[in-house]
């Protein structure tokens, strides 16, 4: 069980790394003279994780490919919900800068909360504390010194944040019984089924010059494939909720390389929330581990129950 517990920390963090490099690569695909939009970008990087994903599996987990019928639904919706807030992200990403951006979608833990108590599953006092600081922190470096802040960015932002804490919770379930690998890449595949045709209708445009930053396109297929491996890992071991909280490691990462290459700044204010949230962070030690599975009986997702297959399944 401990060890469990490691891994799903780690993946968490990891997970978080990954994530807070996403939004200084899509600033940087979406600027410059001869750029990608928003709608392009968000259909590459899902289109591209999602296919490398399923060819790697092909070719050496073919096992990994078998999902059961309401895992598969379970994984369908929380992409379909997933894709949607993407929409969200990345058009919201083109209104503000990276750093403001990443801020409003650390407010996502909070959704995650609501989405699990309507699930039915409970929280414990010191993760709801854990809420209330990294959500105040989140305020903090928000509007700290953000004046002229793009109201329509910001509720995008806000949008994309409900809508990615929703899918966390969806698969959850799934991923009782089912491998992180198996869950990203339907989950993914889900996601390009509405990211994809949404570009073709809107959108369509692709910058061909030599100019077209092309190589922070590729840097965040590289961070969504990885981010989202290590996202399902991490729920599985330590749950939606442990994962959402940790994952506000992002924040750090997104800041650090926004100052780096972006050359944004922060306020002090800004540095007291950033503070708190590693102060909210480093309490996940003190979190009482998972100790039954996060299946039940009653709750809005109820429905997503596993069959009785072989538990060592995808280990052949």
């Amino acid at each position: 069980m401990q060890k469990g517990r490691i891994t799903g920390i780690n993946a968490a963090l990891f997970s978080a790394v990954f994530l807070g490099l996403a939004p200084v690569f899509g600033k940087a695909a979406m600027g410059g003279a001869d750029k990608f939009s928003p709608f392009a970008v968000v259909a590459l990087r899902t289109g591209m994780a999602a296919l490398l994903l399923l060819l790697i599996m092909a070719v050496f987990k073919r096992q990994f490919l078998y999902i059961y019928p309401a895992g598969l639904l379970g994984c369908v919706l929380a992409g379909g919900i997933n894709g949607i807030g993407s929409l969200f992200y990345y058009v919201g990403l083109s209104k503000l800068n990276a750093s403001i951006a990443q801020m409003l979608y650390a407010l996502y833990p909070f959704f995650v909360a609501i989405w699990l108590r309507l699930d039915h599953q409970s929280t414990s006092r010191l993760t709801v504390v854990r809420i209330i600081l990294a959500c105040f922190s989140a305020v903090l470096l928000t509007w700290a010194g953000a004046e002229g802040i793009d109201l329509v960015g910001v509720a995008f932002m806000v949008i994309a944040a409900a809508l990615y804490a929703f899918h966390i919770p969806i698969n959850q379930r799934v991923l009782y019984d089912v491998p992180a690998p198996t869950v990203t890449m339907y989950t993914l595949l889900s996601m390009s089924a509405i990211v994809v045709p949404a570009y073709l209708i809107f959108d369509r445009s692709l910058p061909m010059g030599n100019d077209a930053p092309w190589l922070p396109v590729f840097g965040l297929t590289a961070v969504t494939f990885f981010s989202r491996l290590m996202l399902f890992l991490g729920v599985k071991h330590i749950g939606g909720m442990q994962t959402a909280l940790l994952g506000l490691g992002e924040l750090l990462v997104a800041i650090l390389f926004s100052h780096l290459l972006l050359d944004e700044r922060l306020t002090v204010l800004q540095w007291i929330g950033m503070g708190g949230l590693g102060f909210s962070l480093l309490l996940v030690w003190f979190e009482k581990p998972i100790t039954h599975p996060p299946v039940q009986t009653q709750g809005v997702l109820s429905w997503l129950q596993p069959p009785d297959f072989p538990a060592d399944f995808y280990k052949h």
